[in-house]
């Protein structure tokens, strides 16, 4: 099991690794539902990683340009 502490980066990395293996046909069919079910839970961590920073990164460019404003 892997840490609460899930990174952007290490998430991409393990989808990197289930897709390796995935294509190397090296997993068992078992083991090939578990890594798809664990690939769907960091795809789906990723995508709202990405789109909290979209958000956060929008407010920025927001408060840069009301502070332009301002002067």
């Amino acid at each position: 099991m892997m840490s609460e502490e899930l990174t952007y980066e290490a998430a991409y990395n393990e989808l990197q690794q289930i897709a390796a293996e995935i294509e190397n046909e090296t997993v068992s069919v078992d083991v090939l539902a578990e890594r798809v079910k664990r690939a769907a839970v960091l795809i789906e961590f990723c995508q709202q990683k990405l789109r909290a920073t979209e958000t956060e990164v929008n407010n920025i460019i927001r408060q840069m340009e009301g502070n332009k404003e301002g002067k």
